[in-house]
């Protein structure tokens, strides 16, 4: 990695920091352009036309989120007495801060984008990209509209999916159904929000890596690959992790927020977010599919070699995911 990208991924991280910390509107309005601007430069690659093609949607995406972000602000400043135009700039901001994490119903540039970036890229835009957004979400946001967003998250996330051979494409649905889980964590409380994240950071950072290493974008690669079955393994690990299904690690979290849901009486949002993530599992499943059935190695093409530092960092990142059953007996004793 050249040094003009590593700079620019030094205004990234500080850029998230300036628009968290921030004490006014106008400054987080800021620091998510800085946030913008030092972005463009490292998904930006002159030798791939679909990098350059990606850059631009994203900026003008962003622009028009951040427009309307900073119109909002005006217009709060202008009528903060006034309760009922303060509540439609509320849900206008919430709004372009939904736009800007790429959630539902505004998600209409996230899979295009995407499909135009490396792996890594990718892994920063589902994760790190998200950060500024929902914490300045968590600061102001009307309740019902919040509620209504996370239904239509958990939905589109789930049901965009179902037609995808794109594994890009596959894992930014799932991203915005993983979005509805955020958001209902973000509404109980804050730390289970950054736990919620830390984990879906971390199953998504071993996919991304794994994807990386064999160079794999699309379902029916996995036809062709002959892979170590000990890879195909871990690829079965942290997708049935990331689905949130027991007893691995993914499921921890999710378990959480569940509990608290039915405390508070929210059992129809209880009941989507759960149905949803079956299908979720379904399609993570038809991605395994393809690789444990087809086993017949006359009909691989391509043989994947994996340097053995690497493969064992997989397998040892892999163990965490395993490790959810006894986590999460222990927690809840």
């Amino acid at each position: 990695m050249n040094s003009n990208k590593m700079f620019f991924f030094f205004i990234l991280f500080f850029s998230t920091l300036i628009s968290i910390s921030s004490n006014s509107w106008f400054g987080c309005w800021i620091g998510l352009e800085i946030n913008l601007l030092s972005f463009i430069p490292i998904i930006n690659n002159s030798n791939n036309i679909l990098t350059s093609e990606a850059s631009l949607k994203y900026f003008f995406t962003q622009a028009i989120a951040s427009i309307n972000l900073l119109f909002c602000i005006i217009i709060k400043m202008m009528f903060m007495k006034n309760f009922e135009m303060n509540n439609t700039i509320m849900i206008m901001m919430n709004s372009s801060l939904l736009m800007k994490m790429g959630s539902a119903p505004f998600h209409f540039w996230f899979p295009n984008i995407i499909e135009g970036l490396s792996w890594f890229n990718s892994f920063i835009l589902m994760t790190w990209q998200k950060i500024s957004p929902m914490i300045l979400l968590s600061y102001w946001y009307n309740n019902n509209f919040l509620i209504l967003i996370i239904i239509l998250n958990s939905i589109i996330g789930a049901i965009g999916g179902l037609n995808q051979t794109s594994i890009r494409k596959l894992m930014t649905f799932s991203s915005i159904n993983n979005l509805s889980w955020m958001m209902s964590a973000m509404m109980i409380s804050e730390n289970l929000w950054m736990f919620y994240f830390f984990m879906y950071s971390f199953l998504i950072s071993i996919l991304c890596l794994l994807f990386s290493m064999i160079n794999m974008f699309f379902i029916n690669q996995l036809f062709f690959f002959n892979i170590n079955y000990l890879i195909k393994l871990s690829l079965l690990i942290n997708f049935l992790s990331l689905g949130g299904l027991p007893p691995f690690m993914g499921f921890l979290p999710k378990w959480i927020i569940i509990n608290f849901m039915l405390n508070s009486n929210l059992y129809f949002l209880t009941f989507i977010l759960i149905m949803m993530s079956l299908i979720l599992l379904f399609f993570y499943i038809r991605i395994l599919y393809s690789s444990f059935m087809f086993n017949y190695l006359k009909l691989k093409w391509i043989k994947i070699k994996i340097k053995n530092n690497m493969f064992n960092i997989m397998n040892f990142l892999s163990f965490f995911s395993i490790l959810g059953l006894i986590t999460s007996t222990f927690f809840f004793m």
